[in-house]
């Protein structure tokens, strides 16, 4: 009797306390997330190229944010990486485009201090990935490198994004193929 009294008890104690297993799971991220000093890069993706694939040699716009947390602004200096030639960024407040793949330029794109530079989304600026070594699809990823003048330099890898709307799909396979005569027959 004093086992079934107490074994409420026993039970309710499993959830008990103030951070429970699903307190501190994450909510499901696009993109790949990073962090360098005090700097958080966060939703980095290259978006679903129509086809399906990135073709080599092709380009691909870069998608993503950096959120800087601080009271001091930072900048973005360079981005660069193996998987691909150069960067170009057209930068709405600049008056030209900025070519600055293999570090020979400098990018100067101010990540505000308290505030978020957000790239390839609404007024900021658009990075693309020019001149892709290798076709690359959907669950394929470039690795690439973000210099910060005071945070320093992270390498992250980049995921081509899923497409977000229904796709068309081709005739569905049938893997029972067609039976014969005679299994149909019973013989």
């Amino acid at each position: 009797m004093g086992v079934l009294l107490l074994s409420p008890i026993a039970l309710g104690a499993c959830s008990a306390g103030q951070v429970a297993q699903t307190a501190t799971q994450d909510r499901d991220k696009i993109g790949a997330l990073a962090n360098v000093g005090d700097l958080a890069l966060r939703a980095l993706e290259l978006p679903y190229p129509t086809g399906g694939v990135y073709p080599s040699g092709g380009d691909a716009r870069l998608l993503g944010a950096v959120a800087n947390p601080t009271p001091t602004e930072d900048t973005l200096v360079s981005i660069e990486g193996e998987d691909f030639e150069d960067v170009e960024v057209v930068d709405p407040s600049a008056a030209d485009a900025v070519a600055a793949g293999g570090g020979s330029g400098s990018l100067d794109l101010a990540v505000p201090a308290g505030g978020t530079l957000y790239m390839g989304n609404g007024d900021g600026p658009s990075v693309t990935l020019v001149g892709l070594a290798e076709e690359i699809g959907v669950g394929q990823y470039v690795d690439v490198t973000f210099t910060f003048e005071e945070a320093g330099e992270i390498t992250v890898a980049v995921p081509v994004g899923y497409a977000t709307r229904d796709l068309p799909r081709g005739e569905p396979f049938d893997f029972h193929g067609p039976e014969d005569e005679e299994d149909q027959a019973g013989g």
